[in-house]
């Protein structure tokens, strides 16, 4: 398809996604990159963020926690440790993994159990953010 290319988000248990897009944001663990079709090639880690990709005027929404993106001029592929499309996230459960990583943090404890803690914590803001967004977005976006 010209003025597309194909994205491709793949986790350990299964392909969550292969579809043409218009354009990728994806979290480079040293900060965002963006894709359009045509890209040069490369490679690049993953952090806990947001995945982006346009659809014409329609913009979608995904939690990717760490993994590897490749890039190629017609392909983006994300290998992701995990990833969620953010209309399959439940609010009140992500609600409650904030709550939860907030009192483990707060109980203190040693500093690996701390670390986890805070990693915890992010992932879980990252889903209810996604959730949230997605649950009172206009139902024709």
């Amino acid at each position: 398809m010209a003025g597309k290319i194909l994205l491709e988000v793949v986790t350990p248990e299964k392909l969550l996604l292969s579809q043409q897009v218009d354009e990728v944001i994806a979290p480079g663990s040293e900060g965002e990159f963006g894709v359009l079709p045509g890209h040069c090639h490369f490679l690049s880690t993953l952090r806990i963020g947001e995945l982006r990709y346009r659809v014409g005027e329609r913009t979608l929404h995904m939690a990717v926690l760490w993994g590897y993106a490749e890039v190629t001029p017609d392909r983006v592929t994300i290998m992701a440790e995990i990833a969620e499309k953010a209309e399959d996230i439940d609010v009140g459960r992500a609600q409650a993994a904030v709550e939860s990583a907030e009192r483990r943090l707060k109980a203190g404890g040693l500093p690996s159990e701390l670390k986890e803690a805070e990693i915890s914590l992010e992932k879980s803001r990252l889903r209810k953010k996604l959730a949230e967004r997605h649950q009172n977005r206009p139902s024709h976006a």
